[in-house]
């Protein structure tokens, strides 16, 4: 074990000139090495404790439990796959069903539990025949679809819950984001949710202090002026010490997990994104470092799924591989699994103070409609960058048809009552009728196919 914690010091340990790098195995001084470790805690950290948000899951426990992931991650792939294991996005859609078919949140991580042992299955079945049966019952069309389905399925989430409570602060956190996302300078338009936050709060704490708070209605029908920024139990909240709050449903933020089939049929979908997030982080990495990383595919799907199934054992948040933090490795050059390390352990001290919890929890629901507006959106778009990555030809009947019928099912909310006690309904129905009509009509190879789609995952 001692090997797996020596890094080769190069470049005199300091930052590489232009056009060097530091590889997976090598690390800078440690001074320089903190710093980059911060850039990726900062880098991930606005979309891994929105998530849990969003699904109503602890903050807290979300962000500790990534830097414990991170860890496992790193160990499992030996230290060859640099990479930070932020809140998945990938189940929000289905965390949304759950809670609006009733519910709570054992019920919640006890079917994201499921998922992630499916992928850890998946990882290992990977690691010992190859990568070859994902290519052919996930192809790019299906895998993009899937994803698609997933984004655009939380449309009503944003709508519904989020942008009401206060649309003028949501569209100005949207615009931010968009103009921050696209025309701030490197680094800083990597991290433009972090930003879109803190844009976000400061924003209506500003029009709290000037204007006055927003008007609500009480259960009782009176109406009562509330502020959008509220720290109510920040004095009272320990500095150190496990997450302890209730969540929004009764359910302690730490709990053990119930388990419901019809739940876990809901979060299935998550399965196929997290595949196709895990294989693509990987070839990215392969790409930037220029090492062959296929052998460790399966170790790599295998990790985020245990990592998955452990953070949600004791009520935390699903991961995955973060693009946040490929955009750090693209910037910097500097693919150190070191400075991974930095960040993790960063991220489980953060996780640990309560007090950080409290402000977490004090977001406004508008900045979070202006986030997530943005946010489920590019989930969505992803599924579409598959398809165009992956050169997916649409004059071909075989790719359209039996997608446009998965898509709108999933999107729409078409559900398909299998007995008097059993519904499939939504993104779960949705890809069900993806995959199905997919390979019905392409159980044999079409000459119509370009070779680029035969032959690669995402």
């Amino acid at each position: 074990m001692s090997g797996m914690f020596s890094w080769q010091v190069v470049h005199g340990g300091k930052t590489p000139p232009p056009g060097e790098s530091v590889g997976p195995h090598e690390r800078m001084s440690w001074g320089r090495t903190a710093g980059i470790g911060a850039q990726h805690v900062v880098a991930m950290f606005g979309a891994t404790f929105v998530f849990p948000v969003v699904m109503g899951l602890d903050p807290n426990l979300a962000i500790l439990f990534s830097g414990v992931s991170t860890i496992i991650f790193l160990l499992v792939v030996k230290n060859a796959v640099p990479s930070y294991l932020g809140t998945s996005a990938a189940f929000v859609a289905g965390v949304a069903a759950i809670r609006g078919q009733g519910g709570d949140s054992a019920e919640v991580t006890g079917s994201i539990l499921v998922a992630g042992l499916m992928l850890l299955a998946i990882g290992v079945v990977v690691h010992f025949t190859g990568a070859g049966v994902l290519k052919k019952v996930l192809p790019p069309a299906v895998t993009g679809a899937v994803v698609m389905l997933i984004g655009f399925n939380l449309a009503p989430v944003v709508a519904g819950i989020y942008w009401p409570q206060d649309q003028w602060v949501g569209l100005t956190v949207a615009v931010f984001m968009v103009i921050g996302t696209v025309l701030f300078p490197g680094f800083w338009g990597r991290i433009s949710v972090f930003l879109g936050l803190v844009f976000g709060f400061v924003l209506s704490w500003i029009l709290d202090v000037t204007i006055g708070g927003l008007t609500r209605v009480a259960e009782d029908g009176s109406e009562m002026v509330v502020d959008r920024v509220n720290f109510a139990g920040l004095s009272d909240a320990a500095w150190f010490g496990l997450p302890s709050a209730t969540l929004a449903d009764g359910v302690s933020a730490i709990h053990a997990p119930s388990f419901s089939l019809t739940f876990v049929l809901l979060v299935i979908p998550g399965v196929i994104a997290l595949m196709a997030e895990n294989v693509g982080h990987v070839r990215a990495v392969a790409e930037m470092t220029g090492d062959d990383l296929d052998p460790y595919m399966g170790r790599a799907l295998g990790a985020d799924g245990f990592a998955t199934a452990l953070a949600s054992a004791f009520g935390g948040a699903p991961t995955t591989t973060y693009a946040e933090n490929i955009g750090v490795m693209s910037a910097t050059r500097i693919y150190s699994t070191a400075a991974y390390y930095v960040a993790a352990i960063f991220a489980i001290i953060l996780g640990l103070c309560p007090k950080f919890g409290v402000i977490i929890n004090a977001i406004p629901g508008g900045v979070l409609g202006g986030v997530t507006l943005v946010l489920y959106g590019m989930i969505g778009l992803i599924g579409a960058k598959i398809w165009v990555d992956n050169g997916v030809n649409f004059s071909k009947p075989g790719n359209m048809v039996p997608l446009a019928a998965g898509l709108i099912a999933g999107i729409g909310g078409v559900s398909l009552k299998v007995t008097d006690t059993f519904e499939l309904g939504g993104i779960a129905f949705g890809t069900l009728l993806v995959v199905v009509l997919y390979h019905l009509v392409n159980f044999r190879k079409s000459p119509a196919n370009t070779p680029k789609e035969d032959s690669t995952f995402v």
